[in-house]
């Protein structure tokens, strides 16, 4: 028989750890002193304390380790659990390929710049949310094109709102497609979050519509929308580098705009799966 500190020492685990393994019936020990309370374990018991250790290391919980000792889980099931195990430590691994790739990219844009960068592109799960948009064409997507298009649309679109009855509920945001003519035109969608009713809003040519949820790349533009190429292209940079493949145009959500153009912030929001 081995003392607890003996078999702790044997088992390459700790005194306090064999206790709990004992208060919650994984691993009582063989015998009990019943006047000192001290424990006393048999030395076939390591063979089930190494078990224990190898299912932890797998990633399994106490509770399923014990219920794998215990024969509760049959061969199928514990397959089921050694591959959901499996698919875990794989995506685990991904993200940090994921983090590691970006540390990278950090430390090369630090090396070749000089300095630490402020534009900071963040992945994030776009929520799904419901805006009233007025739609107009435009005959590029450069910002000259786009610019002369989106102000009247946003000029008409809050006074349309108010007299619906239609208060804003969230930040504009404006999004860009294809227009179906074709020849590079772009179909210019400028709208508002808002929590009315989905569909047009009377004969104004206002719509409400709710914008499916998605996984984008995102990055703080600050200044006039004149100057959001640069922005645009330090976030074309950073997939290319980080291993995401753009889905589509980039959404623009209006998180300030005062009168003064150069003192807005946009955050930029590009749909992008992994390369």
């Amino acid at each position: 028989m081995f003392t607890i500190g003996d078999f702790a020492r044997y088992g390459r685990v700790s005194a306090r750890m064999l206790r709990h393994y004992d208060a919650i019936g994984l691993l009582p020990p063989d015998r009990t002193d019943p006047a000192t309370g001290y424990r006393f374990y048999g030395a076939a018991q390591l063979a089930r304390l190494n078990r224990i250790i190898a299912l932890k290391d797998l990633g399994f919980t106490l509770q399923q380790v014990q219920a794998v000792l215990d024969e509760q889980v049959g061969p199928e099931e514990l397959r089921g659990m050694l591959r959901l195990r499996q698919a875990e430590l794989e995506a685990a691994m991904a993200a940090a390929a994921a983090r590691l790739a970006q540390v990278e990219a950090r430390l090369r844009s630090i090396e070749s710049e000089g300095h630490m960068p402020t534009d900071d592109v963040v992945i994030k799960n776009v929520p799904a949310v419901r805006v009233a948009e007025l739609t107009g064409t435009a005959a590029g997507y450069e910002p000259q094109a786009i610019t002369p298009v989106i102000g009247p649309l946003y000029d008409r679109l809050f006074p349309l709102l108010e007299a619906a009855g239609i208060s804003p509920s969230g930040p504009g945001i404006a999004r860009y497609e294809d227009a179906p003519a074709g020849d590079g035109a772009i179909t210019v969608h400028a709208g508002v979050t808002v929590s009315a009713p989905v569909g047009p809003v009377g004969d104004t040519g206002v719509t409400v519509v709710d914008l499916p949820a998605f996984e984008a790349a995102t990055i703080v533009h600050r200044g006039s929308m004149d100057g959001v190429l640069t922005t645009e292209q330090t976030l074309a940079r950073w997939l290319d580098t980080n291993g995401y493949r753009s889905l589509g145009y980039t959404r623009e959500i209006n998180l300030e705009c005062p009168e003064d153009k150069d003192k807005w912030v946009t955050e930029l929001q590009e749909p992008v799966t992994r390369a």
